[in-house]
Order: structure tokens, then C-alpha cells, then sequence
């Protein structure tokens, strides 16, 4: 098998559970922002979770959602969106006149986050940007888990498709950070297309049982994800009969016989996205490899108390 060094940055152990930033730090810091990823490093949490899309010219960018999200973009007069153009129908330089910085307390998304800090003058970055800023030595120990998002509007556009991989590819070669990121989708396809593409970067798979409610103001994940209703118990073969090296289950899907099973096949259970204490705990207890948070100081909380490391000494 083939041995992946960015692998080992998520894998945990004895005494050893890892901490992922998701969107750097969504709970305190405006999410997937620049501040916020520099926030999660510089906290010490090297690991790092974001979505990627792609603009009408072809510049992969860091936004979670397929549209502008309104609950977090203002215009130029600093008004949150009533309407949400589609990220692939803007340029770079039009996606730039978008402010990311505060969210929208009145909206049930922004209900969800009440201590995340309202900054102004904070825009999109691009993938670009991220990989640069992590390129520097003060962040040498950052890794990237790099979720590419999957548009249903492309779903059959498969030049579309490997367009976007190739783009996200160029830019991690780039860096030269091919050794530190792993390219991550709910959609298993896709992944395909980046095992082809980049043979050397491995390859993290999200799955999310269609029973569970999905999460208000977020892109549904439904209609590209595989359906996994009759073959729930057999997810981490799947995973491993489709190259993957991580498997990334929602929070609520993780019990101690699928962890104990994803280990035996040799995979690193990564888990998302876990905010609450009782959660932390329990992923603790179910001995999961690492854990994805809104809220990473308290993942860090919880397992100081336990007296486990997040970080290799």
C-alpha cells in the first residue's frame, strides 16, 4: 500500500486524539476566512478543514456553499444578500466586492454561532492564499483537508469536473504542498477523478446517513453523496474498496463497532463536525482518531482534562 505522509498528520493513538479547524474556526472567527485559518493555526491546531468551488474564471476559492451564502455575504453598502448568485457566474474580481466578515444574527444560520466576532473588510480568499500562507515556516506543521465541492448543476459535465480537479491540483502543486494535503468530497465520484489526477495525494471520504436532518443554511449533500441506507454497515469496506485513506462520518453516524471496523481495514476516522462537550466526550470514548470543530479550543478543552494530546510531541 502505498504510503501517504499527510496521512499520518490526522492519524491518532494511544493517548493521541487530533483536532481539525473546521473552516478555521466557524464558531469565534468568520468561517473560511484567511483570519480565520491563521486563528486556528496559530492556536495550535495545524490541521484544517474548507471547501472549495470554483469562479466563472476558474479560480478555485475558499466558501462552503455553490451561492453567495446570504447569512454571511454583504454587498458594497454593507447589507447581508436577499438574493444568491451563483459563485460559478462570478468572476475573482467580482467575487472580491463581497464582505464575509459578520453574520446575520436575525437568520437562523447566524442563531447557530453567537460568539462568532463581526469583523469588516474580509473577503473570499482563494485557494491560492491559503496555500501560500501555509507554505511559511512559522505554519510548517499545518496540514490541509481540502474539501472540493460538488455543484448538482455538473453533475454530468464531466469536463466540468475534471476542470475543477485539475485547478485545485495546480495550485497544491504550486505550493509543494502536495505532501501535506488530502483532497476530501462527500462525492465519491469526484474523488475518482483525484485519485486519477493526482495519484499522490490521498483522498478523504465524507459520508452522512440519509436519516439525519441536515444542517440549516448549508448546501444539501444528499443528491451527490451515495446512498448509503441499505449499506450502512459496510461503509468503511466501501471506503477502502474506493482507495480511500480517511473516512470522515457525521457525528451522529459513528458507533464503537464502524470505528473498530474502519481501524481493522486500516482507515483514520475522522469525525464531523463535533461542537458540544457531550460529543467531544463521546467521540473520546469511541476512540476516534480526530475530531472536525466549529469550536477547536474546546475540543482541546475536553481532551486536556483527559490528559490527551492533540499534537505529537
Amino acid at each position: 500500500m502505498i504510503r501517504f505522509p499527510a496521512v499520518d498528520a490526522f492519524r491518532g493513538g494511544e493517548g493521541l486524539i487530533r483536532v481539525i479547524g473546521h473552516r478555521g474556526a466557524r464558531g469565534l472567527v468568520p468561517e473560511n476566512s484567511m483570519l480565520g485559518f491563521e486563528f486556528a493555526m496559530s492556536s495550535g491546531v495545524p490541521l484544517l478543514e474548507f471547501d472549495v468551488v470554483m469562479t466563472a474564471d476558474n479560480v478555485p476559492v475558499i466558501t462552503h456553499n455553490h451561492r453567495l451564502h446570504a447569512p454571511t455575504f454583504r454587498d458594497h453598502s454593507g447589507h447581508f444578500l436577499t438574493t444568491e448568485p451563483k459563485i460559478a457566474h462570478l468572476t475573482w474580481a467580482q467575487l472580491q466586492d463581497y464582505d464575509i466578515g459578520r453574520i446575520d444574527g436575525a437568520s437562523v444560520y447566524g442563531q447557530r454561532f453567537p460568539d462568532q466576532a463581526q469583523i469588516d473588510g474580509i473577503r473570499v480568499p482563494s485557494l491560492r492564499e491559503l496555500l501560500q500562507v501555509t507554505s511559511q515556516d512559522r505554519f510548517s506543521s499545518a496540514h490541509l483537508m481540502l474539501e472540493i465541492k460538488s455543484d448538482p448543476a455538473f453533475a454530468h459535465d464531466i469536463e466540468y469536473r475534471r476542470l475543477l480537479v485539475r485547478q485545485v491540483v495546480a495550485e497544491v502543486h504550486a505550493s509543494g504542498l502536495e505532501t501535506r494535503t488530502l483532497l476530501h468530497s462527500f462525492d465519491w465520484s469526484l474523488l475518482t477523478e483525484c485519485q486519477h489526477q493526482a495519484p499522490e495525494m490521498p483522498t478523504s471520504f465524507l459520508t452522512q446517513l440519509p436519516e439525519n436532518e441536515e444542517d440549516i443554511g448549508e448546501d444539501s449533500i444528499m443528491c451527490i453523496s451515495p446512498d448509503f441506507s441499505v449499506q450502512q454497515e459496510s461503509i468503511p469496506e466501501l471506503v477502502v474498496n474506493a482507495g480511500g485513506r480517511l473516512w470522515c462520518p457525521y457525528l451522529n453516524d459513528v458507533t464503537r463497532e464502524n470505528v473498530a471496523k474502519a481501524h481493522a481495514l486500516g482507515l483514520i476516522v475522522a469525525v464531523w463536525t463535533v461542537n458540544e462537550p457531550s460529543d467531544i466526550h463521546r467521540m473520546i470514548d469511541l476512540g476516534v482518531d480526530a475530531i472536525v470543530s466549529d469550536y477547536p479550543g474546546r475540543v482541546q478543552r475536553c481532551l486536556a482534562d483527559q490528559g490527551i494530546s492533540w499534537l505529537v510531541p
